[in-house]
């Protein structure tokens, strides 16, 4: 093969002080782990001796440590974008160390190809394998990459092989085109294929190639516990309800699930649920429990971005392969959270809140309205477009100091009208086709924790009337007793109508 093949280090050292630089992968899986992890030591270097050294980061959505663990510790960073997971970068950003855009996944690619985020000088992609004429296999992840291998001046590549070749062929990957008159997306199932299982390029953008052999940088989530539990239950319920009245048909649709462990416990209710017939996936990121669900027969396909599960759960899809390659298939992120294709095939749309208020908005992304959790990653692209969208939470958060159900939310990501039902361990809230106070009382009554429902009853009282009411001055007095005080319960109305 005619490439250059070079050390993680010698490749780092292509990349220069100001570029923007774009990476593959969706969550750890997929991304490049040794490039990254060798440009915190060149920052190091470089800043120990008094000289300026920070980049960009443009990725589908999060990384592993390798990349935003390790380039935030060495003050790597200057901007990044869209989405990260990375606690030592959350940190940074909230300390305002770090220039952060949270953008929606599906605008990433098109934002970049419109130039709104600059022009990516290097992409560093990981694949399982290359060919000569510039054929890029990718692993377990796609988010950007069809993209940033287009639209970057050179391209260093990192042959990782922890990721068996079995893969290829799984994926299906389309860039779209820039406005106007684009084609229409021709998706109508979650199984349908419009594009290559490869990437092409140039060969004579490829500057160098890294042997490597790194696993994915895997993320664990807490078990599932009796609260995540009875959410699951209750979302199982809703939707087997939702089916006997004919508003989901009896062949079910495609669902879209979040990440995390209130995902996971979803999943595992309506794949037990026998009342809900085997269902297709339409979503951005796959777990262990859509594989197990899929290996049982309750999943008989998922459409995806990223197969972000355990190390040993990807290793047993890479030695099935005959059994999975026709039950998976791996999109860019412009695909895989496209809103034109989810309203087409009315995905149901299942996601997490940070807290939601008494009349259906939702935080999903800020911390008392100015930390910064993680970001809207593709909850925003589902949401929108969804047949029926979902939130879901815990009624409670800090051992009941914090009720994620609240007057106002501190940050607003997902508006009333876009969110149609609400569910917590307490119960579901059916929002659609009510007024915003049938939504209170629908919220209050059914989602809210009992230490905090006469609180929220209260706070209606002073409210002043209207189509919506509110009062203006203590709309967040909850959160401003909690950061005063460690505890909403404590919240006295009284003290915010002085």
């Amino acid at each position: 093969m005619g490439f250059n093949f070079m050390t993680a280090a010698e490749a780092a050292s292509l990349i220069k002080d100001g570029e923007i630089i774009g990476l593959s992968g969706f969550t750890p899986a997929g991304s490049p782990k040794a490039v990254t992890a060798e440009l915190a030591k060149i920052a190091e270097e470089k800043h120990a001796r008094g000289e300026q050294f920070q980049i960009g980061v443009i990725t589908g959505a999060s990384t592993g440590d390798s990349c935003d663990g390790a380039l935030t510790r060495a003050k790597a960073i200057r901007f990044r974008a869209p989405y990260t997971t990375n606690a030592d970068f959350r940190k940074a950003v909230n300390n305002g160390e770090i220039r952060y855009t949270d953008i929606h996944l599906s605008q990433v690619a098109q934002r970049l190809r419109s130039g709104f985020l600059g022009h990516v000088g290097t992409a560093i992609i990981e694949a399982c394998d290359i060919t000569e004429d510039g054929r890029i296999y990718l692993t377990a992840g796609v988010g950007i990459t069809p993209t940033i291998a287009r639209l970057a001046d050179r391209i260093i590549v990192e042959l990782n092989a922890a990721h068996s070749k079995n893969i290829i062929g799984m994926h299906d990957l389309y860039e779209m085109e820039r406005p106007p008159y684009r084609r229409p997306i021709q998706i109508v199932h979650p199984s349908d294929r419009i594009g290559l299982p490869y990437i092409q390029v140039d060969p004579s953008k490829i500057v160098g190639v890294i042997e490597v052999n790194i696993p994915d940088e895997a993320r664990g989530f807490h078990a599932s516990d009796p609260i995540t539990d009875r959410i699951g239950q209750n979302v199982a319920e809703f939707l087997a309800s939702d089916m006997r009245k004919g508003i989901i048909p009896s062949t079910f649709l495609p669902l879209q699930s979040g990440v995390g462990n209130i995902a996971n416990a979803v999943l595992s209710a309506l794949g037990k649920d026998p009342n809900i017939p085997a269902f297709e996936m339409y979503t951005e990121v796959i777990q262990n429990s859509v594989i197990d669900l899929i290996k049982a027969g309750r999943i008989k396909f998922g459409s995806t971005c990223s197969l972000s599960v355990t190390n040993d759960c990807l290793q047993e899809i890479y030695d099935d392969m005959n059994f999975f390659r026709d039950k998976l298939i791996l999109r860019p992120s412009e695909i895989s959270n496209c809103p034109e294709v989810v309203r087409r095939i009315g995905v149901i749309t299942m996601n997490t809140a940070i807290e939601a208020d008494i009349y259906g908005n939702v935080n999903s992304t800020h911390i008392c309205g100015t930390k910064m959790m993680n970001g809207i990653g593709g909850s925003g692209d589902f949401t929108r477009s969804a047949y029926i969208s979902i939130f879901s939470c815990p009624s409670t958060a800090k051992g009941g100091c914090i009720s994620s159900i609240v007057p106002m939310v501190s940050h607003l990501d997902h508006s009333e009208h876009s969110v149609n039902v609400i569910i917590t361990e307490q119960g579901v809230a059916d929002l659609r086709g009510k007024s915003p106070m049938e939504r209170a009382k629908a919220v209050i009554e059914n989602c809210a924790h009992p230490d905090y429902k006469q609180l929220l009853w209260d706070y209606l009282k002073i409210s002043t009337k209207g189509q919506t009411c509110h009062s203006l001055s203590a709309a967040l007095g909850m959160h401003q007793v909690f950061m005063m005080k460690g505890d909403m319960r404590l919240t006295d109305w009284a003290d915010f109508l002085k």
